[in-house]
């Protein structure tokens, strides 16, 4: 069975440098959930306006269409997705692949100077709020998500995530 991989936290957290960085290491597919957001999603959210839940159904949707067809040709993957709430990470460990969580965990005075120094992305440092209350942070009974907690340099986040992945790895 295809590995999955997803690395989930707020926008700003890291998700996509440590995923691409995940993959390359590994030698897994690395997949970017923001890519599969429509252009109007992609406007809505860089005029300043979070998503509804109605409006990442499709998106959803179509990041599953994509992985079953990635698990039907074995590939293993690495994928950058928010996974803010629990329904929208529910359906990702339907996907007929192994899949494993890491929540790419910090405070909010971190991501905001994160998301500040970034440049060319659609999200905008003004919906942290938004994100961050739309967290729904895992719970006991979603064991198959590891935190991994952000505040030490990239670096240091990178071991971290790597070990991880190490043991899910040797424990399948």
């Amino acid at each position: 069975m295809s590995k999955l991989f997803i690395l989930m936290g707020v926008s700003g957290a890291g998700k996509s440098t440590v995923a691409a960085a995940l993959a390359e290491h590994f030698g897994y597919r690395y997949l970017d959930a923001d890519n599969f957001h429509s252009d109007s999603a992609k406007a809505h959210m860089a005029a300043g306006h979070p998503l509804t839940d109605e409006m990442r159904v499709p998106w959803i949707e179509r990041l599953c269409a994509h992985l079953k067809e990635r698990a039907a040709r074995g590939e293993d993957c690495v994928l950058a997705f928010s996974g803010l709430k629990r329904r929208h990470r529910e359906p990702l460990r339907h996907c007929n692949m192994d899949t494993h969580f890491l929540f790419l965990d910090g405070d909010a005075d971190t991501i905001a100077q994160r998301m500040s120094s970034r440049e060319g992305h659609f999200m905008p440092p003004s919906l942290l709020e938004s994100q961050l209350s739309a967290l729904e942070r895992p719970s006991a009974d979603e064991p198959d998500i590891v935190p991994i907690d952000i505040q030490p340099p990239v670096s240091q986040v990178l071991e971290r995530v790597y070990r991880a992945v190490g043991a899910i790895e040797e424990a399948h």
